[in-house]
């Protein structure tokens, strides 16, 4: 009865691959973007007509990337996914496979399977990251009306990202540190001490590939907003008399530039004297003057008169 039924040579190779991979270790890669990044098989020697096939998928290997087999004596290596067509290359002597300028949207589960009298399976699970940024420090209180007793309050922030963590170090110990899983929001630690005495703070951000740092200067965070707020206390009536004196001196100026050029104009129109200049003619025709009028000169041909006008 049970010799009618037969199972399928291909589903017999599904399950036998199902068993293989059921207690298989996945190894967990964290590599930092734009990297080359390999991940290796372990072996130093691969069968020479064995098949190789490589699989991805963000969360599931089932996207086909590598396709390796020997046929009629010669090596056939096939990247069939678009995406990592001109990046990959595998090692048929180790099976490795390296990727290179790795994105963070190449994180995910790859899997490496080398077929001979049986299959071998290995699993990884990518993760890769961004650079993180370097963290800023800034003092809290500037913006607050507090005493300068509690006038340093020094805030390190930094972009959220994945897996990123912001820490403050007092000299070489980790005093407080927080992390958020939502990357859409910066992240805030203030240090939590009131005017900071003279040990070195250190504000450290980082993800697992990656590690910024910024050192707390006392002097240019704090010390400088204490200055400001020290001209900020002034007295209002100290300001308010400043500003009293300023304009009193501004009009005072102005009186006097207008005083002086009212009278230079009264002095003017009281002496500037204006001259008409009036010609008569000669009694003498110009036919005596031809003939040479004797006793006649230039100046009693022609007579000139002024007079003084006062305006």
């Amino acid at each position: 009865m049970f010799s009618e039924y037969r199972i399928h040579p291909a589903l017999l190779h599904l399950l036998y691959c199902l068993l293989c991979s059921a207690g298989e270790e996945v190894v967990r890669l964290q590599e930092l973007e734009g990297n080359t990044v390999t991940i290796h098989t372990g072996l130093t020697g691969v069968q020479s007509d064995a098949q190789i096939l490589g699989f991805y998928g963000p969360e599931n290997a089932d996207i086909k990337i590598v396709n390796s087999l020997v046929f009629k004596g010669e090596t056939n290596t096939d990247y069939p996914s678009e995406r990592f067509r001109d990046r990959l290359q595998l090692n048929r002597t180790s099976g490795s496979l390296t990727i290179r300028n790795i994105s963070r949207e190449d994180s995910g589960v790859y899997k490496l399977q080398i077929i001979t009298e049986r299959t071998s399976v290995w699993s990884f699970s990518v993760d890769v990251y961004a650079p993180v940024l370097k963290p800023v420090i800034r003092n809290q209180a500037e913006k607050r009306s507090v005493s300068l007793r509690e006038s340093c309050s020094p805030l390190c922030s930094v972009e959220n990202g994945k897996d990123v963590s912001l820490s403050w170090y007092e000299e070489k110990e980790r005093i407080s540190s927080i992390s958020s899983s939502d990357s859409s929001e910066h992240l805030y630690l203030p240090l939590n001490k009131t005017n900071p005495d003279c040990s070195t703070y250190t504000c450290v951000a980082a993800n697992p590939v990656s590690t910024q740092t910024t050192q707390l200067d006392i002097t240019n965070i704090c010390c400088k907003s204490v200055s400001v707020k020290k001209a900020e206390e002034l007295p209002k009536s100290l300001a308010a008399l400043l500003t009293s004196a300023g304009l009193i001196a501004a009009l005072s100026i102005l009186f006097v530039l207008y005083w002086t050029k009212t009278s230079k104009q009264q002095v003017y129109q009281y002496v500037k004297l204006n001259y008409a200049e009036v010609k008569s003619t000669s009694p003498y025709s110009d036919d005596d003057h031809k003939k040479g009028s004797v006793g006649v000169t230039e100046d009693e041909r022609t007579l000139v008169v002024y007079s003084a006008i006062r305006m």
